[in-house]
Protein backbone atom coordinates (compact mmCIF):
# COMPACT_ATOMS: atom_id res chain seq x y z
CA UNK A 1 0.00 0.00 0.00
CA UNK A 2 1.59 3.30 -0.58
CA UNK A 3 2.60 5.27 2.49
CA UNK A 4 0.73 8.28 3.48
CA UNK A 5 0.79 11.31 5.54
CA UNK A 6 -0.02 11.32 9.61
CA UNK A 7 -3.60 12.18 10.29
CA UNK A 8 -5.81 10.43 7.80
CA UNK A 9 -8.67 9.13 9.48
CA UNK A 10 -11.38 6.96 9.02
CA UNK A 11 -14.12 9.97 7.55
CA UNK A 12 -11.11 10.36 5.12
CA UNK A 13 -11.56 6.55 4.09
CA UNK A 14 -15.04 6.59 3.91
CA UNK A 15 -14.90 9.78 1.76
CA UNK A 16 -12.40 8.14 -0.80
CA UNK A 17 -14.56 4.24 -0.71
CA UNK A 18 -18.02 6.64 -2.09
CA UNK A 19 -15.89 8.44 -4.46
CA UNK A 20 -14.56 4.86 -6.19
CA UNK A 21 -18.11 3.74 -6.12
CA UNK A 22 -19.33 6.87 -8.06
CA UNK A 23 -16.45 5.74 -10.72
CA UNK A 24 -17.74 2.29 -10.84
CA UNK A 25 -21.46 3.49 -11.39
CA UNK A 26 -19.89 6.15 -14.00
CA UNK A 27 -18.74 3.26 -15.81
CA UNK A 28 -15.25 2.60 -14.65
CA UNK A 29 -14.60 -1.39 -14.59
CA UNK A 30 -10.69 -1.34 -13.68
CA UNK A 31 -10.30 -2.90 -10.52
CA UNK A 32 -7.11 -2.74 -10.01
CA UNK A 33 -7.09 0.57 -11.07
CA UNK A 34 -10.16 1.94 -8.88
CA UNK A 35 -7.98 -0.24 -6.24
CA UNK A 36 -5.17 2.10 -6.57
CA UNK A 37 -7.38 5.39 -6.53
CA UNK A 38 -8.68 4.83 -3.49
CA UNK A 39 -5.45 3.79 -2.19
CA UNK A 40 -3.40 7.43 -3.27
CA UNK A 41 -3.93 10.17 -1.38
CA UNK A 42 -5.83 12.79 -3.64
CA UNK A 43 -5.59 15.39 -0.43
CA UNK A 44 -1.96 15.50 -0.33
CA UNK A 45 -1.54 17.06 -4.41
CA UNK A 46 -3.91 19.83 -3.19
CA UNK A 47 -3.11 23.16 -1.07
CA UNK A 48 -4.49 22.63 2.44
CA UNK A 49 -7.48 25.47 1.90
CA UNK A 50 -8.73 22.45 -0.99
CA UNK A 51 -7.63 19.75 0.84
CA UNK A 52 -11.44 18.87 1.94
CA UNK A 53 -12.83 18.95 -1.25
CA UNK A 54 -9.90 16.20 -2.90
CA UNK A 55 -12.44 12.98 -3.00
CA UNK A 56 -15.52 15.20 -4.75
CA UNK A 57 -15.86 14.22 -8.18
CA UNK A 58 -14.79 17.26 -9.51
CA UNK A 59 -11.39 18.92 -11.31
CA UNK A 60 -10.15 21.92 -8.66
CA UNK A 61 -7.42 24.18 -9.46
CA UNK A 62 -3.56 24.31 -8.19
CA UNK A 63 -2.20 27.40 -9.40
CA UNK A 64 -0.80 28.49 -12.44
CA UNK A 65 -4.41 28.42 -13.94
CA UNK A 66 -3.84 24.92 -14.42
CA UNK A 67 -6.56 22.19 -12.55
CA UNK A 68 -5.96 18.75 -10.84
CA UNK A 69 -8.28 16.98 -13.10
CA UNK A 70 -11.21 15.53 -12.24
CA UNK A 71 -11.35 12.11 -10.83
CA UNK A 72 -13.74 10.62 -13.14
CA UNK A 73 -11.31 11.50 -16.21
CA UNK A 74 -8.25 10.62 -14.60
CA UNK A 75 -9.65 7.05 -14.15
CA UNK A 76 -11.07 6.99 -17.78
CA UNK A 77 -7.80 8.00 -19.59
CA UNK A 78 -5.68 5.41 -17.68
CA UNK A 79 -8.64 2.82 -18.31
CA UNK A 80 -8.30 3.42 -22.15
CA UNK A 81 -4.62 3.58 -21.59
CA UNK A 82 -4.16 0.55 -19.62
CA UNK A 83 -6.31 -1.82 -21.84
CA UNK A 84 -2.70 -2.10 -24.23
CA UNK A 85 -0.89 -2.70 -21.23
CA UNK A 86 2.16 -0.02 -21.99
CA UNK A 87 5.28 -0.52 -19.53
CA UNK A 88 7.28 2.86 -20.42
CA UNK A 89 4.60 5.78 -20.68
CA UNK A 90 4.66 9.01 -21.19
CA UNK A 91 3.06 11.85 -19.14
CA UNK A 92 2.42 15.30 -21.15
CA UNK A 93 1.76 17.62 -17.95
CA UNK A 94 2.79 16.73 -14.39
CA UNK A 95 0.55 19.37 -12.43
CA UNK A 96 0.00 18.49 -9.19
CA UNK A 97 1.49 14.94 -9.78
CA UNK A 98 -1.49 12.65 -9.36
CA UNK A 99 -1.87 11.40 -12.23
CA UNK A 100 1.74 10.67 -12.41
CA UNK A 101 1.59 8.70 -8.48
CA UNK A 102 -1.49 6.48 -10.55
CA UNK A 103 0.44 5.63 -13.38
CA UNK A 104 3.66 4.81 -11.28
CA UNK A 105 1.56 2.31 -9.54
CA UNK A 106 0.26 0.87 -12.95
CA UNK A 107 3.48 0.91 -15.41
CA UNK A 108 7.44 0.10 -15.03
CA UNK A 109 8.45 3.89 -15.75
CA UNK A 110 6.66 7.00 -15.84
CA UNK A 111 8.25 9.82 -18.19
CA UNK A 112 6.53 13.05 -16.77
CA UNK A 113 7.06 16.32 -18.68
CA UNK A 114 5.84 19.70 -17.25
CA UNK A 115 6.32 23.59 -18.25
CA UNK A 116 5.83 25.30 -15.28
CA UNK A 117 8.92 24.72 -12.64
CA UNK A 118 6.87 25.67 -9.67
CA UNK A 119 4.01 23.17 -10.18
CA UNK A 120 6.94 20.48 -10.87
CA UNK A 121 8.87 21.27 -7.65
CA UNK A 122 5.65 21.20 -5.46
CA UNK A 123 5.11 17.61 -7.49
CA UNK A 124 8.51 15.77 -7.16
CA UNK A 125 8.36 16.56 -3.56
CA UNK A 126 5.17 15.08 -3.07
CA UNK A 127 5.91 11.99 -5.33
CA UNK A 128 9.34 11.51 -2.94
CA UNK A 129 7.18 12.00 0.27
CA UNK A 130 4.83 8.89 -0.97
CA UNK A 131 7.63 6.62 -1.96
CA UNK A 132 7.95 6.52 -5.87
CA UNK A 133 10.97 5.27 -7.34
CA UNK A 134 9.95 4.74 -11.03
CA UNK A 135 9.14 8.24 -12.28
CA UNK A 136 11.49 10.83 -14.08
CA UNK A 137 10.56 14.47 -14.32
CA UNK A 138 11.46 16.67 -16.85
CA UNK A 139 10.96 20.51 -17.22
CA UNK A 140 10.25 21.57 -20.95
CA UNK A 141 7.54 22.37 -23.28
CA UNK A 142 5.06 20.14 -23.04
CA UNK A 143 4.57 19.78 -26.90
CA UNK A 144 8.14 19.21 -27.18
CA UNK A 145 7.51 15.33 -25.78
CA UNK A 146 11.12 13.53 -24.25
CA UNK A 147 12.27 12.07 -27.76
CA UNK A 148 15.79 10.80 -26.10
CA UNK A 149 13.81 8.64 -23.81
CA UNK A 150 11.41 7.22 -26.54
CA UNK A 151 9.55 5.34 -28.28
CA UNK A 152 6.84 4.87 -25.56
CA UNK A 153 4.17 2.06 -25.06
CA UNK A 154 2.30 4.88 -24.22
CA UNK A 155 1.73 8.62 -24.04
CA UNK A 156 -0.96 10.80 -22.06
CA UNK A 157 -1.61 14.10 -22.45
CA UNK A 158 -3.18 16.07 -19.84
CA UNK A 159 -4.00 19.33 -21.51
CA UNK A 160 -5.67 19.84 -25.20
CA UNK A 161 -3.74 20.84 -28.42
CA UNK A 162 -5.86 22.28 -30.98
CA UNK A 163 -4.92 19.18 -33.11
CA UNK A 164 -3.25 15.64 -32.88
CA UNK A 165 0.82 16.87 -32.96
CA UNK A 166 2.13 14.69 -35.02
CA UNK A 167 5.51 15.22 -33.74
CA UNK A 168 4.26 13.50 -29.99
CA UNK A 169 2.34 10.51 -32.07
CA UNK A 170 6.00 9.94 -33.82
CA UNK A 171 7.43 8.83 -29.94
CA UNK A 172 5.00 6.20 -29.91
CA UNK A 173 6.60 2.61 -30.14
CA UNK A 174 4.79 0.77 -33.06
CA UNK A 175 1.26 -0.85 -31.30
CA UNK A 176 1.39 2.21 -28.54
CA UNK A 177 -1.30 3.90 -27.54
CA UNK A 178 -1.61 8.12 -26.71
CA UNK A 179 -4.56 9.40 -24.79
CA UNK A 180 -4.97 13.00 -25.47
CA UNK A 181 -7.77 15.94 -25.37
CA UNK A 182 -8.05 18.00 -28.84
CA UNK A 183 -9.95 20.50 -30.01
CA UNK A 184 -10.79 24.38 -29.10
CA UNK A 185 -13.68 24.86 -26.72
CA UNK A 186 -15.33 21.70 -27.54
CA UNK A 187 -12.94 19.08 -27.02
CA UNK A 188 -12.70 15.27 -27.98
CA UNK A 189 -10.80 12.60 -26.02
CA UNK A 190 -9.13 10.97 -28.57
CA UNK A 191 -7.43 7.62 -28.30
CA UNK A 192 -5.05 7.06 -30.79
CA UNK A 193 -2.45 3.77 -32.05
CA UNK A 194 0.37 3.47 -34.07
CA UNK A 195 0.53 1.06 -36.52
CA UNK A 196 3.78 1.19 -38.18
CA UNK A 197 3.72 4.84 -40.18
CA UNK A 198 -0.37 4.94 -40.04
CA UNK A 199 -2.43 5.81 -36.65
CA UNK A 200 -5.62 4.51 -36.07
CA UNK A 201 -7.69 7.50 -34.24
CA UNK A 202 -10.92 7.02 -32.26
CA UNK A 203 -12.78 9.59 -30.72
CA UNK A 204 -13.90 8.64 -26.88
CA UNK A 205 -15.87 10.94 -24.92
CA UNK A 206 -15.91 14.95 -25.31
CA UNK A 207 -13.94 16.48 -21.96
CA UNK A 208 -12.90 20.02 -21.14
CA UNK A 209 -9.16 20.59 -20.52
CA UNK A 210 -7.04 23.78 -20.40
CA UNK A 211 -5.22 24.20 -23.22
CA UNK A 212 -1.73 22.46 -24.29
CA UNK A 213 0.67 25.91 -24.32
CA UNK A 214 4.59 26.11 -24.95
CA UNK A 215 7.32 27.68 -23.52
CA UNK A 216 8.55 27.05 -20.18
CA UNK A 217 6.98 29.08 -17.08
CA UNK A 218 10.22 29.50 -14.13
Amino acid sequence: MVPELQGIGMTSRRTRARLIQRLRESGIGDERLLAIMEEVPRHIFLDEALSHRAYEDTALPIGHSQTLSQPYIVARMTEVLMRHNPGRVLELGTGSGYQTAILARLVKDVYSVERIKPLQDRARERLRTLGYRNVMLRLADRGIGWQEQGPFDGILVTAAPKELPRDLMMQLADGGVMVIPVGEGTQMLTQVIRRGEDFDITDIEPVRFVPLLGGVVR
